[in-house]
């Protein structure tokens, strides 16, 4: 389990971000601080060279937040399958649930994940 926080800013909403045209935490920036803390949960359980890559989350986003609060999101590993990693996450804004989620990281070795990147030019 982890929790993150953080306090709402005027770079958060959704109309800054371009999600919706209210001066309110946007969803993409929930969903950013939801794989932010699954991300931090699964760290202490990897191997040297590995990390986490998000493949999949399913949100409700049940109420709106200000600028200027904090917001929480406490994640839960609830399954591992092989390299999948099962999460359960609730955001709070000011303590009250503002939404939830279930997301699924995947073990990766750092190296080989990004060797997989051709640049172009």
């Amino acid at each position: 389990m982890h929790t993150t926080t953080i306090k709402v800013d005027e770079s958060m909403t959704a109309s800054s971000m371009g999600s919706g045209d209210l001066p309110v935490f946007a969803t993409p920036a929930m969903i950013a601080l939801m794989e932010n803390a699954a991300m931090l949960a699964a760290a202490p359980k990897l191997k040297e060279g590995e990390t986490t890559v998000g493949g999949f989350i399913e949100c409700t986003h049940l109420k709106p937040c200000a600028v200027g609060s904090e917001v929480t999101a406490t994640a839960v590993l609830r399954k591992v399958d092989g390299a999948a990693l099962h999460f359960d996450i609730t955001a709070y804004c000011n303590e009250k649930p503002i939404g939830e989620a279930h997301h699924i990281r995947y073990i990766v070795d750092r190296q080989r994940f990004m060797s997989k990147l051709k640049i172009e030019n």
